[in-house]
Order: C-alpha cells, then structure tokens, then sequence
C-alpha cells in the first residue's frame, strides 16, 4: 500500500494540474479528504473480508480432512488489522494520510544481527535478500533511518519503538507496552506465539560478517546510529521540523515516480541516439581503416619502386662506368 500512496498523491497532482479546469480542483477535493476516503474503503473493504481470510488459514492448518461442523459456525468481526510489510519503513508518510488513525510499531533490532540474517535469510525462502554486505547495511541504514524520522515526526502516541532484544529477553514487558499503546487489554495468552522462533535465518555461531568489500563509513554511520537507537529512548513529543522533512522526503519520492516514466522514456531515446552515433562512427572507422590500409599499400609500392629506381641507378652507373673505361678498361 506504500506505492498506492505515492500513486495516489500522483493522480492528485494530475487532478488538480490545471486549477478550475481540472476535475478535482474543479470540485474543491482536497488532498487530505482524497486520502482519507481512499484509506476508509480499503480498511472496510479489508474489515469486511477478513474473517475469508481467518477462515482459509484455519482450514489451511486443519488440513483438507477435517469435517466442516468442526469449526465454528459464527465469527466475531475484530476491529483492526496488522500488516506488517517491512518496505513500510520507507511509506510511513504516505500510510499516514491513507490511514490517519493507523499506529506504528518500530521493531528495532541492532544492525549486525540484521545484517547476519540478511545475510543468510536465503535458508528460509530459498531467495536472498541481498546480494552482499554492503547491500544489508546500506538496507538497515535506510530503514532505520526513515523510521527514526517517524518516530520524531509524530511522536510517541503515534510510532512506538519496540527493541528486539526486549522482546526477546522481557517478552511479557515488551507486549504490555504494545497493548498499552494499542489501547487494547493485555492477556497471557499473547506470550504463545512467542514460544516458538519462525522465520530464523539460523545463523551460525561462529559466522563473521566480511567486512573487507564494505564501505567502512557505511559501516560507520549504520554502526553509530545503531547504538545510539539502542541507548536512547523516543522523542517526548511530536516535531514540527521532522514533519517537514518526512513530507518532503514523501513529495521527492511521488515526483521520482511521477516523472519516472518519462525519465525512463528520455534515457531510451538517449540510448538509441548514442546507438546511431556509435554505428556513424563505427562505419566512419571503418572507412577510415579501409583508406588507411590503401595509404599503407601505396606506400608501400612507393617503397618497393624507391628500392627498384634505386637498384636501376647503381646498376646504370656500373654500366656507365664500363662502357666509360672501354674493353680493356682503359678511360677513352
């Protein structure tokens, strides 16, 4: 839903392009209420279907032999939803003028063990996450950074910081504190789950990260900001600056976007250009080399002749010479 956000605020812009002659702007639809709607229905729409979704998982772990009168026969509708995308990170923004009344949890964790399981996430889905080191910092960096921006943007009542090791040393601490922000009660039976690891890159031990092709100021920053997160606690309140940078990050990415097209419209012309250019070029070189290989045949006959003339002349003078001393060689 990160890049519906982007997109939408993209058809705003086309909507609202040409003042009275557009048609949102023609209707005085403002970019917050276009949000706001868009989200509304998407969270009834998800509200209203997911039970389907409740029931299909069920199924799914009963296995396809267990009798229908098995399970329940009415559900109880719940009244939020948790989607928990890590590119996420990067739309947090954008999700909150979709979802104004959305929460956010921050699930931090410090950047080496990130960067170990990232590093060996391909054991769990058989595909990689990144292709070397200096890809899993420079991820962890990013996230973390677009994160932390969030948490001073909005403030505690709004983006919650949850460290991974507490969940994992204090886990009923650590869920308190979510349910308390969730303003939902807390029960025991939260701590179930927990009880069993899913999704474990199963790092070895002994694994050292390779640090030799990483950029050692990339290492640098995400090392530093890692302990500073790690020792510091939120910001008490809300920041007016961080929220101008948080939308101007947002605004930067909808304009990469909505002139991505054309970008990618402007590079092939460059390239086909540069193409054209290239085969005149090659065609030019290779004129050139034909002449040139012709100059080198000439010269080359020239040389060849040069050595003949000079091979006639000595053989002329010989003959001068003897015909100028006579038969007996005396001069006459």
């Amino acid at each position: 839903m990160g890049d519906l956000a982007v997109n939408l605020a993209i058809y705003y812009q086309l909507g609202t392009s040409r003042g009275d002659y557009s048609l949102l702007s023609s209707m005085d639809i403002k970019k917050a209420e276009l949000f706001a709607v868009f989200g509304e229905t998407i969270n009834d729409l998800i509200m209203h279907h997911h039970v389907d979704l409740a029931k299909k998982r069920w199924r799914h772990a009963a296995g396809p032999k267990t009798p229908d009168d098995h399970f329940a026969t009415e559900y109880k509708l719940k009244g939020r939803w948790v989607d928990g995308t890590p590119e996420y990170s990067f739309y947090i923004c954008g999700l909150r003028k979709l979802f104004p009344d959305a929460l956010f949890i921050h699930i931090f964790r410090d950047v080496t063990s990130v960067v170990r399981s990232m590093l060996h996430f391909h054991q769990v889905s058989g595909e990689s996450l990144v292709a070397n080191e200096q890809e899993a910092y420079s991820y962890w960096l990013r996230t973390v950074s677009s994160c932390l921006l969030a948490e001073r943007a909005y403030g505690p009542r709004v983006v919650l910081r949850l460290r991974h090791s507490d969940l994992v040393e204090n886990p009923e601490t650590a869920l308190r504190s979510v349910f308390s922000f969730l303003d939902e009660a807390y029960a025991p039976e939260c701590l179930t789950p927990l009880a069993q690891r899913i999704n474990s890159s199963n790092v070895p031990a002994g694994f050292k990260i390779d640090l030799r092709k990483t950029d050692p100021s990339l290492i640098e920053q995400a090392t530093r900001l890692s302990k500073q997160a790690e020792e510091s606690s939120q910001p008490p309140e809300a920041s007016p600056a961080a929220v101008e940078e948080i939308e101007a990050a947002f605004d930067e990415r909808v304009q990469f976007v909505a002139t991505l097209s054309d970008e990618y419209r402007k590079a092939l012309q460059k390239i086909a250009a540069l193409k054209e250019k290239n085969q005149k070029l090659m065609a030019q070189g290779e004129k050139l080399s034909k002449q040139i290989k012709e100059k080198k045949a000439i010269i080359q006959h020239l040389r060849t002749a040069g050595q003949h003339y000079k091979w006639l002349r000595s053989s002329f003078r010989a003959l001068h010479e003897t015909f100028r001393r006579g038969p007996r060689g005396d001069e006459s």
